[in-house]
């Protein structure tokens, strides 16, 4: 018998329809739900940030995977289940993680790049997220890359972030995802944002004024068989935007301390990101949150005026 991949997945009845139909859709993570922050606070921004992308006119696809199988939207109970994380039994799942899962039943929350697979199974084309992975800071030594970057050379979906995260090697990521033929675009602004701060110190590929911008953008490069993503860098909002001087500093101790604990790996960046928390005094969470409900509502936006070409 031959199987395909919707063998392996559960697509909500909305998002089917709304695919199908070819309206507007975003997808979302799961991981920040997971292993980003508390219960409940996780469960009023799952539940806040699917409301941000109704509010412009789309529909919010959060992807997972519960007890071996792929999910394009959660249910109440699916939704409340993964905030939780009973017994920490909610894993992280990334590309090489994701058969594993599926094999064996397991429930694990996606990265970036299995949230960029799903969302293509689902036929699902714009993703919001907060900030990327990329090249680790050493990674000439560690060989540290995060498989986001492969993924978005090679998978069709348009991401919008806030840049790389902080404790990354930023201008590194940037010549990757050249090497690699990713268009890095700035929605907005000609700086390529790092997360909690509107700047970098390195510029993008191409600025764009408007989400219809970004849309035709999209339209071309996959009507031309490209293939491959297309990385949208949006800025945190001046108001809620972080000193890139300070934060800069708090980086560095974060990763001394991760250093000291001998933290690798998968586990490198939610130990960094904790750290960060307790070292802002809370701050950085709180900028977290509110690039993720910017993001949301700008992916949402250009999902939109893609619809319309």
């Amino acid at each position: 018998m031959n199987y395909s991949v919707k063998d392996y997945m559960d697509i909500t009845p909305e998002i089917a329809q709304a695919v199908a139909e070819g309206k507007p859709v975003v997808a979302l993570e799961s991981t920040i739900l997971s292993h980003g922050m508390p219960y409940p606070q996780n469960l009023e921004f799952a539940r806040e940030i699917e409301t941000i992308i109704r509010a412009e006119g789309a529909v919010p696809a959060t992807m997972a995977v519960i007890n071996g199988r792929m999910k394009a939207g959660l249910t109440e109970d699916e939704l409340q289940f993964l905030c939780e994380n009973k017994n920490d039994c909610v894993g992280k799942l990334s590309r090489r993680d994701l058969p594993i899962a599926l094999a064996t039943g397991a429930t694990g929350a996606t990265t970036v790049t299995t949230t960029m697979m799903l969302a293509q199974y689902a036929g699902v084309k714009f993703f919001a997220t907060g900030g990327i992975g990329g090249v680790h800071r050493g990674a000439s030594t560690s060989f540290d890359i995060s498989a986001d970057l492969q993924e978005l050379a090679h998978t069709p979906v348009a991401v919008v972030c806030a840049g790389a995260k902080m404790i990354l090697d930023i201008g590194l990521t940037l010549e990757y995802l050249e090497t690699m033929g990713v268009p890095v675009v700035g929605m907005g602004t000609e700086n390529f944002p790092s997360f909690y701060c509107r700047e970098s110190g390195f510029g993008v590929d191409y600025k764009a004024d408007t989400p219809a911008d970004v849309a035709k953008l999209a339209k071309v490069k996959w009507d031309l068989g490209m293939g491959g993503g297309i990385l949208i860098g949006n800025p945190v909002p001046e108001q809620y935007a972080m000193d890139f001087g300070e934060m800069s500093a708090v980086v560095d101790k974060a990763l001394a301390a991760a250093d000291e604990a001998g933290v690798r790996g998968k586990k490198i960046t939610p130990f960094l990101l904790a750290k960060i928390v307790e070292l802002t005094g809370g701050d950085s969470l709180a900028t977290n949150i509110q690039l993720a409900y910017n993001n949301a509502r700008c992916a949402a936006r250009i999902a939109v005026e893609y619809a319309r070409l």
